[in-house]
């Protein structure tokens, strides 16, 4: 993306050039359009729970953005000769009914026939131009919360080597299915700076990626962070994704690591993540109140994960 030309425009809010979740074209002085693209191979064995979680992992970016989403597109590629016809139409149910689940309508799509399975979807949302978040705008002084547990690429590995648990696949599961939306609602009337959501690039890539936007400092205490059942086991044994070690070679000349955070912690803290929580920086005194709202809303593994620490440096310190 680096090296393609960026076309500026007045109505274009967020484009190419910064590197966030979604684009933003403004229609109106009151409506703008978000558009996002997601769609990856199964992660979990059930084609329709797999559906689910690939179309909440799309629609997570319109959240992100602090907008709704409106309409969406299927995108799949399947291995016709090689799988029944009844799982794609499994996998396309499990997507059609979290679109719905979301307020949003299913409007069409394209798939077309190749040798390994891929889905997800297009999606179209709505914001207020003025109401628009992005990962730039951290202060000095906010405080970092994170709203789903880390762990699902663990889990995810685990059960592609057959290691897994079925309560550890339930969890993950769990987790991956459910929507961003109410983590989003949440923020309504809160002093919110930055956000973004968790997925391929975990923790650390997605904190860089806000750090780098806001051009602060992140300090992030390990042991706050939480994690699914199982996904620290597993990541002892070794079920650590490729993607989570290219995460970690990523940032690793921005990290400063406390000696008392463990290889573990480091992995999970990598962990590329599948429809992960969002990721936001806010006001310290609003920081308890966006807690209290998710505990209501049944998001009990929200936590209060560290702070922004500095303006000017690109950097995540990471405590024990």
């Amino acid at each position: 993306m680096q090296a393609l030309p960026f076309h500026a425009h007045p109505d274009l809010l967020v484009g190419l050039e910064q590197a966030d979740d979604a684009g933003v074209f403004r229609l109106t002085p009151e409506v703008a359009l978000i558009q996002t693209v997601d769609f990856f191979t199964p992660v979990v064995n059930d084609p329709y729970r797999f559906g689910q979680i690939a179309a909440a992992n799309a629609l997570s970016d319109v959240y992100a953005m602090g907008g709704r989403p409106l309409t969406a597109l299927n995108i799949a590629i399947f291995p016709l000769k090689a799988t029944p016809p009844e799982v794609l139409k499994a996998i396309l149910q499990g997507g059609m009914d979290k679109v719905h689940e979301a307020g949003a309508l299913l409007v069409g799509g394209h798939s077309v026939e190749g040798p390994e399975m891929v889905y997800g979807l297009a999606v179209t949302g709505l914001v207020h131009p003025e109401r628009i978040l992005t990962k730039a705008g951290a202060k000095a002084g906010d405080h970092l919360i994170l709203t789903k547990p880390l762990g699902t690429g663990v889990i995810a590995t685990a059960l592609k080597g057959r290691a897994a648990s079925p309560e550890a696949e339930a969890a993950a599961i769990e987790t991956m299915s459910l929507l961003n939306r109410d983590a989003a609602e949440a923020l309504a009337g809160l002093a919110v700076h930055a956000v973004t959501d968790v997925t391929g690039f975990g923790l650390l890539g997605h904190g860089l990626e806000m750090a780098r936007a806001s051009q602060v400092e992140l300090t992030i205490f390990a042991s706050r962070v939480p994690v699914l059942p199982w996904a620290r086991e597993y990541a002892g044994l070794g079920l650590v994704p490729g993607g989570s070690h290219a995460n970690r070679r990523f940032c690793e000349h921005h990290l400063a690591v406390d000696p008392g955070v463990s290889p573990v912690d480091l992995d999970l803290l990598a962990d590329a993540q599948t429809s992960g929580g969002l990721l936001v920086a806010l006001a310290p005194v609003d920081a308890p109140v966006y807690l209290e709202r998710l505990q209501e809303r049944g998001l009990g593994d929200a936590a209060l994960i560290g702070e922004v620490t500095a303006a000017g440096a690109v950097k995540i310190r990471i405590l024990s």
